[in-house]
């Protein structure tokens, strides 16, 4: 089990000046449940009940498109699956794949009843831009969960500080699947810089970094490996202890994604403590989703929901990011539609 953060250790936001991107007053997803601030305080305290009983189970098992092995979507998704199938009695089937795009498409293709995916993957799909241009993709959310961070990770002896130190190398930027590599394409395409790339799974990519950290000639090694997950990635953590590594820092390319790119990115940092850093590591943080098929049950969504919250301390004894989920926030999926039964169950608990 990961040791979980404290609040000091959390990860920090800093926010730049995004005046010109706010929506007017009024537009936003907690005006339009029509509850004021002052409502939150009546909301009870979650983690320590199953919620009501007269809501009905789902009428059937269903699945959750979570992640890559070891990741934190992975890893948080079999834990909140078992979480669900345990109150509602009916099994929610955690799967892998291979990240935020493949989410989306298994779920708007109903292949999966659930599914993480990041922010900027959700909005693309939704308006039929960027990978998702051929046409939108219908879907619904649940939830805005916790943040992923960006790490571009190093092994200890490699030279350079900066993202520009990667020039020329060999880098796996995710499965061509995967949130993770829409936006290591868009971290070193503003950086300007280039690299040869791998398109590799989590597990692979760090197994090929050790691989050529001990042998420069290793066939298949890679030289660095960027990873979009929550803090700590536990494959990522455990290479501390084998051949040490560094997270290289992309504050400066950060700020010029957060104040030019709309999809929800934030200038961030990664806290020493995550992975025995000898200093806090600028970087680019996006917010997650809990996604859903177009014709999920209204049972599916509001456990899902009820679930998150209601159980959240027994999520956070599984890893610490569930430290993250606040229902005040969760709410924030514009302009991806919240289904029905989730916005319900906001509104019953007073967000």
């Amino acid at each position: 089990m990961l040791s979980r953060l404290s609040c000091m250790d959390r990860p920090r936001l800093f926010t730049p000046d995004r005046n010109s991107l706010l929506r007017p007053d009024g537009m936003t997803r907690r005006s339009l449940l029509g509850v004021g601030a002052a409502a939150v305080a009546a909301m009870a305290v979650p983690g320590c009940s199953r919620g009501r009983s007269d809501e009905p189970a789902p009428d059937g098992p269903g699945i959750f498109a979570t992640g890559n092995k070891g990741g934190v979507y992975n890893q948080f998704g079999i834990d909140l699956s078992k979480l669900i199938s345990e109150v509602t009695g009916v099994t929610l089937q955690p799967v892998v794949t291979g990240g935020s795009l493949d989410n989306l498409i298994k779920v708007s293709s109903q292949k999966a009843d659930i599914g993480f995916c990041t922010s900027d993957t959700a909005l693309a799909a939704y308006e039929a831009t960027g990978v998702f241009a051929s046409g939108k993709l219908k879907f619904s959310a649940l939830a805005r969960a916790y943040d992923n961070y960006v790490h571009v990770v190093v092994p200890m002896a490699f030279k350079g500080q900066e993202l520009k130190a990667l020039e020329g190398k060999v880098v796996s930027v995710g499965q061509q699947t995967s949130g993770t590599k829409i936006v290591a394409d868009l971290i070193l395409n503003t950086a300007g810089v280039t690299v040869t790339k791998r398109f590799l799974s989590l597990e692979d990519s760090v197994k090929a970094l050790v691989a050529k950290a001990k042998d420069p000639n290793a066939r298949g090694g890679i030289d660095a490996l960027i990873w979009s997950g929550g803090v700590p990635t536990e494959p990522i953590g455990k290479l501390q202890d084998s051949i040490g590594f560094r997270l290289l820092d992309i504050g400066n390319v950060a700020k010029t994604i957060a104040l030019k790119e709309f999809g929800g990115y934030v200038v961030s940092a990664i806290p020493p403590s995550a992975y025995k850093l000898a200093s806090s590591v600028p970087t680019l943080a996006i917010p997650n989703y809990i996604v859903a098929k177009p014709n999920l049950s209204d049972s599916w969504a509001w456990w899902t929901v009820n679930t998150l919250f209601r159980r959240q301390n027994d999520l956070i004894a599984a890893h610490p990011e569930a430290g993250a989920l606040d229902p005040r926030s969760a709410i924030a999926t514009m302009p991806i539609p919240l289904h029905p039964a989730a916005e319900r169950w906001y509104r019953e608990n007073h967000i």
